[in-house]
Order: C-alpha cells, then sequence, then structure tokens
C-alpha cells in the first residue's frame, strides 16, 4: 500500500533534540486529526526510541539520529527511528522490561516495553557496529469531522 505522505528529518544525537524528535513527529501526524491520547503516545514512544539511539545507540558519541515516518490510507501511522550505532548483540534480551546496558544506574531498562505499550506493533532490527532500526506501528481511532 502506498503511503499517502511522508516525512524524513535526522539531528545529531544529542539528549536536548529528544524534544525536536517528539515535536516534529507529532506535528506530522497531527495532519491525520488523532485524539490527545495518540498523539501523546506516539510521542512518548518516539522520545523512548531516540533516547535508545542516544544513550545505547551512541554511547559517549555524537552520531545522527534519522526518523521516517508515513500515513497510510485508514489512518496508519508507521515511524522508524535508526541510528548507525553499536547495535544490539542480543535483540531479545534487549527488549525485556527492566534489562539495560547502561552502568551508572541512570537508566530504567523499560524503553521498549513503553513502546511496546504505546504502539500497537514494535519491531528492531540490529547489526552489531552498524546501528539499530525500530519500527513502530499505530493505527490511528477514525474521527468524524462533528466531534
Amino acid at each position: 500500500m502506498k503511503a499517502e505522505n511522508k516525512m524524513r528529518v535526522s539531528f545529531p544525537s544529542r539528549s536536548v533534540n529528544e524534544a525536536l524528535a517528539r515535536t516534529v513527529t507529532a506535528a506530522f501526524v497531527a495532519s491525520a486529526d488523532p485524539t490527545v491520547d495518540e498523539l501523546c503516545d506516539i510521542r512518548t514512544a518516539v522520545s523512548e526510541a531516540v533516547t535508545n539511539c542516544i544513550v545505547h545507540g551512541y554511547r559517549d558519541t555524537i552520531g545522527l539520529v534519522y526518523i521516517t515516518a508515513a500515513m497510510y490510507p485508514g489512518g496508519r501511522v508507521v515511524i522508524k527511528v535508526r541510528d548507525n550505532g553499536c547495535g544490539i548483540e542480543d535483540i531479545r534480551q534487549a527488549m525485556e522490561p527492566l534489562f539495560t546496558t547502561c552502568t551508572t544506574g541512570e537508566r530504567a531498562g523499560l524503553g521498549f516495553a513503553v513502546m511496546e505499550e504505546l504502539m500497537d506493533k514494535v519491531r528492531v532490527h540490529s547489526v552489531p557496529g552498524k546501528g539499530t532500526t525500530v519500527t513502530m506501528e499505530r493505527k490511528l481511532k477514525s474521527r468524524s469531522k462533528n466531534e
């Protein structure tokens, strides 16, 4: 199925750019007239995915984070967040709640669990030494123009 609309953005993996990622993606999705809850869920899921790129993918270096988003007929939104960082050795383990590679104790290890709770589908593709792509999908509820 062909996308009705697409967007692509990239930015340096600095934590200050998490807000940029949330805002740009929310502005793109807003054209589909989502509910406030749907928009909040998408913003949070994107924030978690971008944080993973910054904290785990690039660790103490700066690289680029890439976001693509597409709107499909019927209100389906597909968002991909990608980095060219260190990659994930064991995706299944990384997606376990409370698992984290952070050694400072500052991270709870709930990023993937949050994404899975807020989105309809979450897929992770990663190649160690090459980077990671997180693909998230959400079907927006149909809203009539009279609401």
